[in-house]
C-alpha cells in the first residue's frame, strides 16, 4: 500500500534528522575540545616560563649576581619559552631578552630592567593570544549551538508536518471505521464510512467496508422475510407471507416456483 510506504519513509526521515543532529553535536564538541587544549598547550607553557624567570629575577636583589643554580634555572625557563614560540612577535622579544642575560647574571641593574620588561611583554603576548583563541572557541561554540538549534527546529517542524499528515491519512480514517462499527452494533445499519480528501488506499478500504455492510444488510433483510413463513392462528401456513417472500427472493438466489401464484397466474 502506498500509505504504508509513505508512513515508513516519514518515520525513517525523522530518524535520519535526529541522527544527523546527534552527529553534528558530537562534531562540534570534538572541535571545541582541541581548541581549548591548544590554548593550554601553547600559551600556558610560555606563561609558566615567564613566571619562573620573573621569580628568579625577584629572588636576587638589585645589583646582586645570580648564583650557579639560579643561572641554570633561568636558562631552563628561557629555553622552554624559546622552544614554544607560537606568536609572530615572540622571536624578537626572546632575542632581546637573550642579549641581556650575560650582564643580568652579573647583577647589572639596567640589564635587569630590560629583562623584566621583555619578560612582561612576552607574557602579555601569550595572554593576548589566549584571549583570541578563547574568543574563537566561544564563536565556534555559539555557531555550533545555533546549528543544533536549527537542526532541532527542522526536526520539530518535520515532526509536526508528519504527525498532521499521519493524523489526516491514518488516524481520522481509523476513527471513522471505529464509529461505523459502533453504530452498527447499536442498530444503525444505514451508517457507512465516509470522508473527504481521502487517499486512494483509504478510499479502497472504505469502499470494501461499505460493500460488506451492504451485503450484511441484504442478508438481514432476506432473513426477516423468511421469518414470515410460520403457522397461522389455526395452525395453517400463512401463504400470504410465503407469496410475498417468494416474489422477492434474496439477492443471488434463484427464484422458485410457487403453486399458488402460478395457479393464479394461469
Amino acid at each position: 500500500m502506498r500509505l504504508a510506504h509513505a508512513v515508513r519513509i516519514g518515520s525513517w526521515f525523522l530518524v535520519g534528522i535526529n541522527l544527523l543532529m546527534a552527529i553534528g553535536t558530537i562534531g562540534i564538541f570534538t572541535r571545541m575540545a582541541p581548541a581549548i587544549a591548544i590554548i593550554i598547550e601553547r600559551n600556558d607553557r610560555s606563561l609558566k616560563a615567564c613566571e619562573d624567570m620573573l621569580a628568579l629575577m625577584a629572588a636576587t636583589g638589585s645589583g646582586t649576581p645570580f648564583s650557579a643554580d639560579q643561572v641554570r634555572a633561568f636558562h631552563r625557563a628561557f629555553e622552554r619559552a624559546d622552544n614554544n614560540i607560537t606568536e609572530p612577535l615572540e622571536p624578537e622579544i626572546l632575542k632581546r631578552l637573550k642579549s641581556t642575560l650575560p650582564s643580568l647574571f652579573q647583577g647589572d641593574t639596567a640589564s635587569r630592567l630590560a629583562a623584566v620588561e621583555a619578560t612582561v611583554q612576552l607574557g602579555k603576548i601569550n595572554r593576548d593570544a589566549m584571549t583570541v583563541a578563547d574568543q574563537r572557541a566561544q564563536q565556534l561554540g555559539r555557531a555550533g549551538a545555533w546549528g543544533i538549534v536549527f537542526m532541532a527546529l527542522s526536526a520539530f517542524l518535520v515532526g509536526v508536518i508528519y504527525i498532521r499528515s499521519l493524523t489526516r491519512r491514518v488516524v481520522v480514517p481509523l476513527e471513522e471505521i471505529h464509529t461505523v462499527v459502533i453504530a452498527h452494533r447499536n442498530g444503525e445499519t444505514m451508517r457507512r464510512c465516509t470522508g473527504a480528501d481521502l487517499s486512494r488506499d483509504v478510499a479502497a478500504v472504505f469502499s470494501g467496508i461499505n460493500d460488506l455492510l451492504d451485503q450484511c444488510q441484504a442478508l438481514a433483510a432476506g432473513g426477516n422475510g423468511m421469518a414470515g413463513l410460520g403457522p397461522g392462528k389455526n395452525g395453517d401456513v400463512d401463504h400470504s407471507a410465503k407469496r410475498q417472500t417468494s416474489t422477492f427472493p434474496p439477492e443471488g438466489e434463484p427464484r422458485t416456483k410457487d403453486p399458488d401464484t402460478d395457479g393464479m397466474a394461469r
